[in-house]
């Protein structure tokens, strides 16, 4: 294996991929949340250069890491494939840039029919060794993780619009090596693990309460969090939460025979658990926090106004 150092918004991509047999596009940026422009010139003007450098290069497949996000509003109660519609949820960033790649990658599959491109829309990914990274990038330097325990949540809101689903880190990993060996698979394939998790579900996993708390109230109390640089996840995350569809998951599993070994609960209390024990891996986003000089950087470089 040969490692290459790149920056998708500024680097030939292309003498990277001369000679690569698929190219799988997962970088993405979530913060700085304060900076749409920095996150749009990386996710979408960057996802339009890794394509473009693939096709000059002549790689054969292409796989594209979208996401739930990317889907426009959908139903709670059912579950749907596919072809719903991917026109995001206008009022989150994540959302938006998500919906523009697909956009991007419509208009690149007509221009290179003879290109294999495959879309992996996967719900909430966890794990363990992400546990420091989400919360730095989601959560931010206030949340007291020590008391992340289920003895320690004794209460979840009551929301009707609380249900989305997640998956494993390794599962989605899994996906990506099956689509990417699969040369029959092309097209977009939903990502997640049963169950779903709303309110119920979650109050059974934490042994606490359910507290009816209105969608308006829960969105306005993450905006305020976010403004008063309290958090580095702008409330159009709120938006997205409560808008999402449910997944049918069917295309995967008959296409690619594709299996998650993780319960969407467990890879959560997984991901709790490695919050706890500051966990992480080593690599530098993914790396564990360091304590409280690693939280004062976190404040002294404004809460979301950078990428790490």
């Amino acid at each position: 294996m040969r490692w290459v150092s790149a920056d998708v918004t500024s680097d030939d991509l292309g003498a990277a991929f001369v000679g690569m047999d698929a190219v799988i596009h997962l970088a993405w940026l979530i913060q700085p949340s304060r900076n749409q422009r920095a996150t749009w010139v990386a996710n979408v003007g960057g996802s339009s250069r890794v394509f473009q450098a693939a096709a000059s290069a002549g790689v054969a497949t292409v796989i594209y890491a979208s996401s739930v996000g990317a889907y426009s509003p959908g139903p709670k109660d059912h579950p749907i494939n596919e072809s719903w519609p991917t026109d995001g949820v206008p009022t989150c960033t994540y959302s938006r840039e998500k919906a523009y790649v697909e956009r991007i990658l419509d208009t690149f599959e007509t221009r290179h029919p003879k290109t294999r491109v495959v879309r992996l829309r996967p719900g909430f990914v966890f794990k363990r060794a992400a546990a420091s990274g989400i919360r730095r990038l989601f959560a931010g330097p206030f949340l007291p993780t020590p008391l992340l325990h289920p003895r320690f949540i004794p209460l979840v809101p009551q929301l009707p619009e609380l249900l989305f689903q997640a998956v494993h880190s390794h599962d989605v990993g899994q996906a990506f090596r099956l689509a990417t060996l699969n040369r029959d698979a092309s097209g977009a394939f939903n990502l997640a693990a049963d169950p779903a998790l709303g309110s119920r579900e979650l109050a059974e996993l934490f042994d606490a309460r359910t507290v009816p708390l209105p969608a308006w109230m829960l969105r306005q109390l993450a905006a305020l969090a976010w403004h008063a640089r309290l958090v580095p996840t702008e409330p159009g995350m709120v938006d997205l939460l409560l808008a999402l569809p449910l997944m049918d998951t069917s295309r995967a599993r008959d296409e690619l025979a594709w299996r998650p070994k993780h319960s969407a609960a467990d890879a959560l209390l997984e991901l709790l658990a490695g919050m706890r024990q500051n966990a992480g891996a080593d690599t530098p986003p993914l790396a564990p926090s360091r304590g409280l000089p690693g939280r004062l950087n976190e404040l002294r470089t404004g809460v979301g106004a950078t990428d790490k």
